[in-house]
């Protein structure tokens, strides 16, 4: 586990509400099991930025299935879908521009958050918004600060920390704490995918692109229409995802 633990315990001997984003990914798996181990359970509230059709099936009953009776809330936006948001701008996310992530995932979260703090006064606006963000995943991430104050946040009686308490552990110390603690990863890893969240993502590598699209041939269709009708690929070098994936739609 990383960063300062004397601060986290302080905020914990505070009463601060510890939120869990959980994807149903493996690493939010093991983030919740750290904080299970950590955080009294009348101050964890699990979040789950409800994608729709384009996320794994059975996502949220996984969490619901390894989070034990802790308080669980889904968001959405009201306003548009990842796919609908694609065929707006005629283009698919980048890793320089992720608007799936600010606009379905971050921005979501964040309003359910204040709203929770809202109705439960108990927690006096003290939040501690958790990820799952391991420094292992790439360049930029391990660049990231694991623990910070979210000044941006802190208002209207807000008080709001940022911490990705599985910061440094590896990819192998991921599995390894979920095994140990008696659960299995989502189903879609053992049918060989290594990530998990969107069924396509932006980030996905040829292997995981192709066994999707050989489990979701009904959504792979439908992303390779909207491929076509856009003029733009998901996949960062421009190729389609049949070239990518070797799979006609």
């Amino acid at each position: 586990m990383s960063t300062t633990p004397a601060k986290i315990q302080d905020l914990i001997s505070r009463g601060a509400l510890f939120v869990i984003n959980h994807s149903a990914g493996k690493d939010s798996q093991a983030m919740a099991i750290v904080l299970r181990r950590l955080v009294p359970a009348k101050q964890l509230l699990v979040i789950h930025a409800d994608l729709g059709e384009v996320e794994w099936a059975g996502n949220v009953d996984h969490i619901h299935a390894t989070v034990g009776d802790l308080p669980i809330e889904t968001c959405r936006n009201p306003n548009k879908t990842l796919l609908e948001m694609v065929e707006r701008r005629g283009m698919w996310p980048s890793p320089s521009h992720r608007q799936c992530t600010s606009d379905l995932k971050r921005g979501p979260i964040e309003r359910t958050i204040r709203q929770y703090l809202k109705a439960h006064p108990e927690f006096g606006g003290l939040v501690v918004n958790c990820m799952g963000i391991r420094a292992e995943e790439s360049a930029a991430r391990s660049k990231q600060t694991p623990f910070r104050f979210h000044a941006g946040n802190s208002k209207a009686g807000r008080e709001w920390y940022d911490w990705l308490p599985i910061f440094e552990m590896s990819k192998a110390d991921v599995f390894a704490l979920i095994r140990e603690a008696g659960q299995t990863p989502h189903p879609a890893y053992a049918a060989g995918m290594s990530r998990l969240s969107c069924v396509f993502c932006i980030m996905a590598n040829r292997s995981d692109l192709k066994t999707a699209a050989r489990l979701n041939p009904s959504l792979y269709r439908k992303y390779v229409e909207l491929e076509r009708r856009i003029g733009h690929t998901l996949a960062m070098d421009g190729r389609g995802l049949e070239e990518v994936t070797g799979i006609a739609a």
